[in-house]
């Protein structure tokens, strides 16, 4: 039996999540069984029991707003802990197309794909602004290029994913999960595929984000720690080898001027320069450092997919069906994350 599980993160969503749910199928071919998952972070306007009487399988709760990228890996451990052997998120605002669902987990069913991304065709969507396409498209070819994939629409938050691969994947940004993730998957190799989906206009402005500057500064930080993370010696070596070349031009300069007889009343520019090459060497010595730790990393993640699966394998042996671990549904009693 193959299980779907549909989570959604909601922050204060009882006005837009009925649509959202309403719209979403409850059926699709290959798939035997779909749940919906509601992520609760924080909300204080009744969001968790809006979920449930609208027909929401499971609900986690956060008590407090713990932000975007927190509460998709609380999904993420959820739907694993329910059994789900695909999850697709979507967003509660009903910007995404419910009936797309079946478009995103094709390529999984069909074991084509580990990961899968919809594609919202940012160059041509009505709903967008010239400046959030031109923005969206810079920033998706910035992250194929920092994740080695080929994906055209980087922050869509429309995606599928295998549950092989979600075991593999730990979000450890605080602020959104689109690129943290994409990047995780491109160092790890998963097959990743984009399938064009349709929007749908949305009324209110994005909560995750005050301003455009700021999600840009926000955005730039998340994939630079994520590459640093996944690249560490390369990043470290680019950067000591940049302010090592610059400390080698006082030296040049000091040099030419020493060969020409002038060298005396220039010796600033040698130690200078002197102090930027060691600055530089030291840095490239700390990359083959975060190198080693990031070996370290590996095994680390490697030791934590075992334990996910040991998890899940000891829950199906405790109740002779799909593993929950802690995690209940409307069937039982909701589970409340700290």
């Amino acid at each position: 039996m193959t299980k779907l599980i549909i989570q959604i993160p909601c922050l204060n969503e009882a006005d837009s999540l009925p649509d959202t749910l309403v719209a979403l199928p409850r059926r699709i071919p290959g798939i035997d069984k779909i749940e919906i998952l509601i992520i609760d972070d924080g909300s204080t306007d009744g969001t968790a029991e809006v979920a449930r009487r609208f027909g929401a399988h499971h609900v986690v709760s956060h008590r407090r707003n713990r932000g975007l990228a927190a509460a998709f890996q609380s999904g993420l451990d959820a739907a694993l802990a329910a059994g789900a052997d695909i999850i697709v998120n979507t967003d509660a605002d009903g910007q995404y197309a419910g009936e797309d669902i079946a478009k995103l987990v094709a390529p999984i069913v069909a074991n084509e794909a580990d990961l899968v991304i919809g594609d919202r065709g940012v160059g041509r969507n009505e709903h967008f602004g010239p400046i959030k396409r031109c923005l969206q498209r810079l920033g998706s070819a910035v992250v194929r290029n920092l994740s080695g994939t080929e994906v055209t629409d980087a922050v869509s938050g429309f995606r599928a994913i295998s549950r092989a691969a979600a075991q593999r994947i730990t979000i450890t940004t605080e602020f959104s999960y689109t690129t943290d993730m994409l990047i995780q998957a491109g160092r790890k190799r998963f097959k990743i595929v984009s399938v064009p989906i349709r929007t749908n206009a949305t009324e209110r402005p994005s909560r995750l984000f005050k301003s455009i500057p700021q999600f840009i500064m926000r955005q730039l930080m998340t994939m630079g720690r994520a590459y640093a993370t996944y690249n560490p010696l390369r990043t470290f070596a680019v950067i000591g080898g940049t302010i090592a070349l610059v400390g080698l031009l006082p030296v040049l300069r000091f040099l030419a001027l020493w060969v020409m007889g002038d060298g005396s009343g220039h010796i600033q520019s040698l130690v200078l320069g002197g102090a930027l090459i060691v600055m530089g060497t030291l840095t490239g010595l700390l990359g083959v450092l975060a190198e080693l730790i990031g070996a370290n990393r590996k095994l680390l993640e490697a030791a934590l997919g075992h334990i996910r699966r040991l998890e899940q394998d000891i829950a199906t042996l405790k109740d002779g069906s799909s593993p929950h671990t802690g995690w209940s549904s409307n069937n039982g009693s909701d589970k409340e994350a700290a």
